[in-house]
């Protein structure tokens, strides 16, 4: 959560680039991030040598020799920020539009990479030498406040908040997801070395950065010491499409900054016959754009058979059960209305999850967890695709807190049931014997069919109502007596006084 003087250091910035005559949100997102990838840039080439020295390794800075811009060769340390930075505000300026720019959009050797693909039309769109050097001022400053402060997810902190800057303008907010409840649910599916990654609804790739992350901390030698597993985490385990050019670029250099090489972002949509994938993924993390209603001309035939509707999140539930391989599992936001609908469309998809497949959890958030940008009920379901069935006992969690308050503020506060659903997900053989007044418990797959598949926790939870003693009736109408005396004891003294 970003807050005091880096948070105001952050709004000066987007201040700069509006009195600069950038105002379209998703323009200033564009280039504050690419400024942010050329700085990590030169951050994470020096880190990287730093490593190889200690490991005994060969290392080839980006930056080492000459470097071909156009026909011109030019210095390659000439393309560092730690060089430019420090330019008057012309050279500066020149330097970065017509070397650093053209550097970066040729950095990716396959021209058929997303890197590559989303690059070829970028533009750099900040207009003048005064405006570039106030903003690498600014963000020099912004990367030494994230230096002092101890947390290692800052970065992902600062990034989340200038992607927020976009829901905040009302355009685009169903990219957001809070970056702790991707953490969460990529926990719980906890990703394997071998697996392969798809978020098809990718936005800025949240969730396959949050994925990368994890196997860098929890599976490090087992990928990183493994020259094939390695290759797959690089090229083959990462796989996003959305419809947005722009939030493509933005995730595709957001994947290349935190160690991934070459992901597979595709420009789709992923609900019409321009996606022909099926049983292609092992794990599937998404909080899909719900857009409302579509026309059935421009939803795949193949998803219209498991689902009769134009309601986009029961669409991307019958989507998800088509792209998963058997044995592929499922973590996937929802709206409320998924998980207690009436339509025969409703009943059909939470059917086809439970009788067809294996329906494994159903975690209720509270409203709060995605204000001040939107106040929706959510539930999170979590199911491993199997095409004959295996649903046994559904494991239902009641989130009342996420760590952070329900307003529009969301401050941090004590109550966190972030980490107890982990723990508890990964124990759920303990969870048996937990009663229905809990805030966990299992509920039996017939149960679950008896009610028309209803998956909203209030059907089953039950509350636990405390008897509670009152004084006799008497003594309560004496006590009221009393204070009505008092009452016009008191008028009569005010009036004495008139």
């Amino acid at each position: 959560m970003i807050t005091g003087e880096l948070k105001n250091r952050i709004d000066g910035l987007w201040d700069v680039f509006a009195a600069g005559g950038l105002v379209n949100p998703l323009d200033v997102i564009e280039q504050i991030t690419y400024l942010m990838f050329i700085r990590d840039l030169d951050d994470t080439d020096n880190l990287r040598a730093k490593e190889a020295v200690m490991l005994g390794l060969p290392h080839k800075s980006i930056f080492s020799d000459k470097v071909m811009i156009g026909d011109r060769e030019i210095d390659g340390s000439q393309l560092k920020w730690s060089t430019f930075h420090d330019f008057p505000a012309g050279k500066m300026y020149s330097t970065v539009q017509e070397w650093v720019f053209p550097f970066i959009k040729n950095l990716h050797d396959d021209k058929n990479s997303a890197y590559s693909k989303y690059m070829d039309d970028a533009i750099f769109k900040i207009p003048t030498p005064l405006l570039l050097e106030k903003i690498v001022t600014i963000l020099d400053d912004i990367y030494a406040q994230m230096a002092q402060i101890k947390d290692s997810d800052i970065r992902g902190d600062v990034y989340e908040y200038l992607l927020s800057k976009i829901a905040q303008s009302g355009l685009n907010g169903q990219f957001r997801t809070p970056r702790h409840i991707i953490r969460m649910m990529v926990e719980l599916m906890d990703p394997g070395a071998d697996d392969i990654i798809c978020d098809p609804a990718c936005g800025t790739s949240g969730f396959l950065v949050a994925a990368g992350d994890y196997l860098k901390e929890r599976k490090k030698e087992e990928i990183f010491y493994n020259r094939e597993k390695k290759a797959h985490y690089m090229n083959g385990m990462f796989h996003g499409y959305d419809m947005d050019r722009t939030m493509l670029r933005i995730g595709a250099m957001n994947m290349m900054t935190h160690g991934v090489d070459n992901p597979y972002i595709e420009y789709r949509d992923s609900l019409s016959d321009q996606n022909p994938d099926k049983e292609k993924y092992s794990l599937i993390l998404a909080n899909p754009p719900f857009k409302g209603s579509l026309d059935y001309d421009t939803v795949s035939a193949d998803l219209l058979k498991v689902c009769k509707t134009k309601k986009t999140e029961l669409l991307f539930l019958a989507l998800f059960l088509r792209m998963l391989r058997v044995g592929g599992r499922c973590a996937c936001i929802v709206p409320d209305g998924v998980l207690f609908g009436s339509s025969t469309a409703h009943k059909a998809i939470r059917r086809a999850l439970i009788e067809e497949n294996r329906l494994e959890a159903v975690i209720s958030m509270p409203s709060g967890v995605f204000k001040p940008y939107a106040g929706v009920s959510t539930g999170i379901l979590i199911f491993t695709k199997t095409g004959h069935g295996g649903t046994d006992n559904v494991w239902f969690y009641d989130m009342l807190s996420d760590g952070l308050s329900l307003d529009d503020k969301r401050t941090p506060v004590a109550e966190n049931d972030i980490p107890d659903i982990i723990a508890r997900f990964h124990s759920r053989d303990a969870e048996a014997d937990r009663a229905r007044t809990e805030k966990s418990f299992f509920v039996p797959k017939d149960e679950i069919a008896a009610n028309d598949y209803d998956l909203s926790i209030n059907k089953y939870k039950q509350t636990e109502y405390k008897a509670v003693e009152y004084a006799p009736t008497s003594e309560i109408l004496a006590e009221i007596r009393e204070m009505e005396e008092q009452i016009l004891a008191g008028i009569e003294e005010l009036e004495g006084m008139l």
